[in-house]
């Protein structure tokens, strides 16, 4: 109904590619800003301010957490990139303007560096280059989905 509203009148197909649209974004944000695990069956409350020591919050060094520093730093690899694969997919679908890979890894690039940038002002989370690296990384892998499937079935 919000493209409806917009443009005077309603197409079930582009409604459904917003709400695809949405699904990511909503499901991108419950993994990037809340604790992934619950306390006692809830998810806990997005804490915003500022931790004590900057430090701590940032990494700009690539790769220099990503191994061997924590538990389940293999699914965290997984995850980020998992995460981010159906961004590469759905949004060239969705948007025009994202015509080309590039258009769409960079499109995706810059959604993952908001997030990453806003995780500053949240208590608990941490900023961190190999998420923005890993994150991009799955939008081009959906990218290049859709593109060579797109390719395949016009050439």
């Amino acid at each position: 109904m919000v493209a409806a509203i917009k443009t005077k009148s309603f197409s079930l197909k582009r409604e459904i590619q917003l709400l695809l649209v949405y699904v990511c974004i909503v499901v991108i944000f419950r993994f990037t800003y809340f604790e992934f695990h619950t306390v006692n069956g809830k998810i806990q409350l997005l804490g915003l301010g500022f931790e004590d020591n900057i430090h701590d919050m940032i990494n700009v060094i690539p790769f220099y957490f990503l191994v061997d520093r924590y538990d389940g730093w293999q699914m965290n690899i997984i995850g980020n990139i998992a995460m981010f694969i159906p961004v590469g997919i759905v949004w060239p679908i969705c948007f025009k303007k994202l015509d080309t890979i590039k258009k769409t890894i960079l499109a995706g690039a810059g959604f993952t560096l908001f997030i990453e940038l806003t995780q500053l002002f949240c208590l608990g989370r941490h900023t961190d280059v190999d998420d923005l690296i890993l994150n991009t990384f799955g939008v081009a892998i959906g990218a290049c989905i859709v593109f060579m499937t797109r390719r395949k079935t016009v050439g």
